[in-house]
């Protein structure tokens, strides 16, 4: 089980206890989250929280998960663009909308599903049950290249990569303003955000992340960049950038709360992917071009000038 506390916000105030839950709790939906209450399991003091509670705004929850219940992960057939594939490792160029692997909300549907399917039983077991073969993981709304190794004596060669930063990522997106230098570093350590938990936050508590970029090009209003990780934290680019003030264009979570008419989520996206051959000891280089959507951005900006 797991024990969170949760601090309301005046902007809260009013809000039903399941309503809010819901809106803090990642993978928690509004009836999850009543079935929490009705469990006794949300407390304010010593007082177990109904669903209906209106809360003031002032409240200390503390919640208690339980712990999550067995997926059964199976095979589907979902399409792949795969970029790249031999008897360790296999990569494909993740389309936005698809998450990585089965979780709370999403129990099937996902690339973990896919991979099953397309690669049988050959997939490293490291990841567990609802991971096999992960890596390193992209945002459900985040397209673009991403690793999966097919056996573990190749997860583990890969996952010291990501370790010692050998396995490189390449990211391009699209952020908001004008950047006053044509590169940079953002190096600032992100963690759980203390109010959200869906979101993440730059917080002294949280585990160093490092962000290199440089500008692509420049418009009115807005600056194409090129971002390489040096750590790979849950939603890094798109914290790091709202860190610095400059959001990726259609984060709704970390930027404006409006969607960006023709496009899905945040305009980010893995352009580059590069490792050690797990068993050969060459290096591998790939690269895939921008989805549509995104150049259809670009070109909107172009026409701006």
């Amino acid at each position: 089980m797991e024990l969170l506390t949760l601090q309301v916000n005046k902007e809260d105030a009013g809000r039903r206890a399941d309503a809010y839950l819901a809106s803090c709790l990642e993978g928690v939906t509004r009836s999850a989250a009543a079935r929490l209450c009705g469990e006794g399991r949300v407390v304010c003091g010593e007082k177990a929280l109904g669903k209906n509670h209106k809360l003031t705004g002032t409240e200390t929850l503390t919640v208690t998960l339980p712990d999550p219940e067995p997926v059964d992960v199976r095979p589907q057939d979902i399409p792949l663009d795969v970029v790249y594939e031999d008897g360790d490792v296999i990569v494909v160029n993740k389309p936005k909308g698809l998450v990585v692997h089965p979780a709370p909300g999403h129990p099937d549907g996902t690339l973990v599903n896919a991979l099953l399917y397309h690669c049988g039983e050959s997939l490293s077991g490291i990841g567990g049950e609802l991971r096999p073969g992960i890596v390193h993981r992209i945002d459900r709304d985040t397209s673009g290249l991403i690793i999966a190794a097919k056996n573990d004596y190749a997860h583990q060669k890969l996952a010291a990569q990501l370790q010692d930063h050998t396995l490189a990522r390449i990211y391009r997106c699209i952020v908001t303003g004008s950047l006053r230098e044509d590169a940079g570093t953002v190096d600032a350590p992100i963690g759980r955000h203390p109010a959200d938990r869906k979101k993440m936050a730059v917080t002294a508590g949280g585990r160093r992340a490092v962000t290199h970029w440089k500008v692509l090009e420049r418009f009115p209003g807005f600056t194409y960049v090129e971002c390489r990780l040096e750590t790979g934290r849950t939603h890094q680019i798109r914290v790091h950038m709202a860190h610095i003030g400059h959001p990726i264009l259609g984060d709704t979570v970390y930027g404006n709360k409006k969607p960006v008419p023709g496009l899905q989520g945040q305009c980010l996206h893995a352009v580059g992917l590069s490792f050690v051959h797990p068993r050969t000891g060459a290096l591998v280089e790939l690269a895939c071009g921008l989805p549509e959507e995104f150049q259809a951005q670009l070109k909107k900006l172009e026409a701006r000038r």
